[in-house]
């Protein structure tokens, strides 16, 4: 299986982007409405170094020129605290090479290591250059006497680098040098001289260090195998020649009993061998090539050891994440069996490294000491035969690639950059094992994932940083069930599992979260940890989310629907609060399911929109939540709200002569005209050539429609009171505005009812518009007529006051509003909705029907 240099960049990446396969957080959580505890001091950052201690009940953090000890029950009690700053002569030498005195010629501590009961080994960047000293914890307080931190810890505090402390040695993999151009894997040993990486980019490429651990052969040694350190970076391949530098996941394995070469690889490392990390959808030629955290579950047996990572592409643009994880029996395989490679021949191949087809030397090279090789007279590296320490040294690189657990990603997301990980194994109600995946984000975003029969569900979303940054660091307590998590602006302590959260059985059992069941005696979603054990088996869970597990409820009954009472062409909103996202919304009106295709509905995410209410839409509206669990192969559907919609309807109020209601902006104030003075309404005026064309919604020429253009006058007029008064329906330029985008064209119109004279100019700024205004009449009853305008514009008038005035011989009304917007208003408002009101103002003609209708009903004809 080729890394195929075509394959890799001809990855389809639109493909992968827009159509690749992508999961979904079930719940999410907001910061605000979580029980979490953090921990920052003023003036101190980037608390990106955690270590915990399980025996002390101390969660150690290095962060800014200072190390805590902080509780580990509760991170917002500290019990210590030391400061560690850079003297006046590094810093001023770190200056005098370019770095910022206020961002890099700090003191970063990067590395905290257990070295025994009493002491850690801390080291810091100290203004780029680096040092280590022991802390004693007894008072916690620093020894004082620094050693050179070069190759333990990295120079600048932005570079990635990893280290782990093995029976009192520190191996580390970070750069050596100031520029960090000289990448190195080391050990320091007190009581052995340093050994490292040989000095070469076969065998490290500008490798960026991500994770180290040990991983031991336990007390079963058949074979008399050592324990090995496993280090997990993303290089440049070393393989290709590509038009740009091509980045490649690696595992890379040394020996802990190994202790150089005799003459070869003096001090050196005699059995390093490095290997490809497969991430990649092969459905889809696509790979995930930059490995960002990895996290090593280990099991009694090293053979159950279960490695898990973090990966994104090098084209961020796909912007996908995916989880990988590999078995160790196939990572000891690789290293243990596979073909090496050697550098290439042919000048004019892209592949510049190929495989090795020659005799290998025995002792095979990269190996441990094993009962073999001491049985050979080899009992240490020092007695390796050159041939051999030649031949690694020549061939660290492996061809065989180390595949994961299924062919492919456990986990892939879209939109999110997964930047740590941890992993648990937890033994659910089932007596099942389940490993559940904990992944933050450069968002400050937790993500938790379960396995269940090979397919990853991810549970739910928690923004655990109150700021969108990332998190640095990630630590997981199986003791407190809590996860801790570091970033650049403090640290957050949060429960493993939020149980508590979810207030129905269908909720706590369509969640798919081990740590939780529900407890019929309480009514609750509990953890499974936390109950008595004569209670466990009363518990409901179900890890394939077979919501008819849970005993049946009480449905809503109609007593229990909201009422809701509306005034005629006014808007209705309804809210209905999910809790999955995973779960789809269906309405019902008496019964019959809503669409977005229905007429005069929104849709929304958390409501339904009934704008412009008439008397059909009355009656009983229900939100439905339909959740499919592919795993138990089931819709589950459950009532969240019932509402029952009615109209206001009042008695037609009795004729006053001169007396209208005018309608100001967002307030109702009354007004009384003369009845004396008489100044008839100029209906006369044709429409020009240059006026705005009717819309195609309505009829261009017919009876029952006519133009006019608006009259000059600035004020309505003041006319003799006639039986039928003037009246503008909703919705009125108020209710409208929200619908009105900066940059963008639009639609205000108006709606009146009044005598057969009636009809409707447009101002803006108090001034009348000489563009002439369409009208579209339509007679309503004996006496009365129907008017609608519309004003139709190019990009809005910012800051600006629209007045819409129907007047008639009985008198006028008016409707008003002030429209201040930016251009980036229109965010604040969803496209979806902003487009489907649009196009409901399109479909005129049906809304005049619609109140046709309604007014017909009100007047009891």
């Amino acid at each position: 299986m080729g890394f195929g240099v075509l394959g890799v960049f001809l990855g389809l990446l639109l493909e992968v982007s827009t159509h690749g396969p992508h999961a979904v957080p079930r719940s999410s959580w907001r910061h605000q409405d979580l029980d979490l505890m953090e921990f920052s001091e003023p003036e101190i950052f980037n608390y990106s170094t955690l270590l915990l201690s399980e025996k002390r009940d101390a969660l150690y953090v290095g962060a800014r020129e200072a190390i805590f000890e902080l509780s580990k029950k509760n991170v917002t009690v500290k019990n210590n605290k030391v400061q560690w700053t850079v003297a006046e002569n590094p810093m001023v030498m770190c200056t005098q090479k370019g770095k910022s005195k206020e961002r890099d010629c700090l003191n970063y501590i990067r590395v905290l290591q257990v070295v025994d009961d009493e002491r850690l080994y801390v080291c810091g960047t100290h203004a780029f250059q680096p040092q280590c000293d022991y802390l004693n914890l007894a008072d916690f307080s620093l020894d004082g006497r620094p050693e050179d931190g070069r190759g333990k810890c990295s120079f600048d505090p932005s570079q990635s680098f990893t280290t782990v402390m093995v029976d009192g040695e520190l191996y580390s993999g970070t750069s050596y040098n100031f520029l960090g151009s000289e990448p190195i894997i080391s050990r320091y040993s007190p009581s052995q001289s340093q050994l490292r990486t040989e000095y070469s980019t076969s065998w490290l490429n500008e490798p960026s260090f991500v994770f180290a651990d040990v991983i031991s052969e336990g007390g079963n040694k058949v074979d008399g195998e050592d324990d090995k350190i496993y280090y997990f970076f993303t290089e440049v391949s070393v393989e290709y020649e590509f038009f740009g530098k091509l980045l490649i996941p690696r595992v890379a394995r040394v020996c802990k009993g190994d202790l150089g070469g005799q003459r070869t690889l003096q001090k050196k490392w005699t059995s390093f061998l490095k290997a490809k990390l497969v991430c990649s959808m092969p459905e889809l030629n696509f790979v995930f090539n930059v490995v960002h955290d990895v996290f090593i579950l280990k099991g009694a047996d090293w053979r159950d050891t279960v490695i898990y990572g973090v990966f994104t592409s090098q084209w961020g643009n796909v912007g996908l994440s995916a989880v990988c994880a590999y078995n160790m029996t196939a990572v000891e395989d690789v290293f243990s069996k596979g073909k090496y490679m050697q550098k290439a021949t042919v000048e004019q191949s892209h592949t510049k490294w190929v495989r090795y087809n020659g005799i290998t030397p025995s002792p095979r090279p990269g190996a441990c000491i094993n009962n073999l090789m001491r049985r050979q007279n080899v009992s240490s590296s020092l007695h390796l035969p050159d041939k051999t320490l030649q031949f690694v040294k020549d061939h660290p690189l492996l061809e065989d690639p180390v595949l994961p657990i299924g062919n492919g990603p456990r986990l892939i997301t879209k939109d999110v950059n997964y930047t740590q990980i941890v992993v648990e194994r937890v033994r659910a109600l089932d007596r099942n094992i389940y490993d559940v995946i904990f992944t933050g984000t450069d968002k400050g975003v937790l993500h938790k994932s379960v396995v269940y029969e090979g397919e990853v569900h991810i549970v739910e979303e928690i923004q655990l940083l109150k700021n969108s940054e990332s998190i640095k660091n990630l630590l997981l307590s199986p003791e407190t069930r809590s996860l801790y998590a570091g970033s650049d602006s403090g640290v957050v302590q949060s429960p493993t599992a939020f149980c508590g959260r979810y207030l129905s059985c269908d909720d706590c059992i369509l969640a798919r979260d081990p740590y939780c069941a529900w407890d019929p005696h309480t009514a609750a979603c509990v953890i499974i940890f936390d109950a008595p054990s004569q209670r466990l088996r009363k518990l409901i869970q179900s890890l394939n989310g077979d919501a008819d597990k849970c005993p049946s409820a009480s449905s809503l009954s109609l007593k229990d629907y909201r009422r809701v009472t509306v005034k005629p062409g006014s808007s209705a909103e309804l809210p209905c609060l999910g809790h999955s996202n995973l779960a789809q919304v269906m309405w019902k009106s008496n019964g019959s399911a809503l669409t977005e295709a229905s007429r005069f509905h929104l849709i929304g995410e958390n409501s339904l929109l009934i704008y412009s209410v008439a008397p059909e839409d009355q009656g009983h509206y229900e939100c439905w939540s339909v959740e499919w669990a592919p795993a138990a192969g089931k819709n589950f559907s459950r009532l969240l709200a019932g509402y029952v919609l009615t109209l206001d309807l009042p008695p037609r109020a009795p004729h006053q002569a001169g007396h209208v209601a005018t309608t100001l902006g967002s307030q109702e104030t009354s007004s009384s005209h003369s009845a004396e003075v008489s100044s008839p309404v100029d209906t006369s005026s044709s429409l020009s050539s240059s006026g705005s064309s009717t819309p195609s919604a309505f009829p261009s020429s017919s009876s029952s429609s006519s133009s006019s253009s608006t009259s000059s006058s600035t004020k309505p007029h003041i006319v003799e009171a006639r039986e039928a008064e003037v009246r503008l329906l909703p919705p009125l330029l108020k209710d409208q505005a929200w619908g009105v985008h900066a940059q963008e064209a639009f639609l205000l119109f108006c709606l009146a009812l009044g005598p057969s004279d009636v009809h409707i100019h447009w101002l803006i700024n108090g001034h009348s518009l000489d563009t002439p205004i369409m009208e579209y009449r339509r007679p309503v009853g004996q006496r009365e007529v129907l008017v609608s305008s519309w004003l139709q514009e190019g990009p809005l008038i910012k800051d600006a006051r629209y007045h819409c005035v129907a007047e008639a011989s009985t008198g006028n009304d008016m409707s008003e509003v002030d429209l201040h917007l930016t251009i980036r208003d229109e965010e604040n408002i969803p496209s979806r909705d902003l487009n489907q009101w649009r196009g409901a103002l399109t479909e005129h003609e049906q809304l005049l029907k619609r109140w046709e209708e309604a007014w017909e009903s009100c007047d009891g004809h």
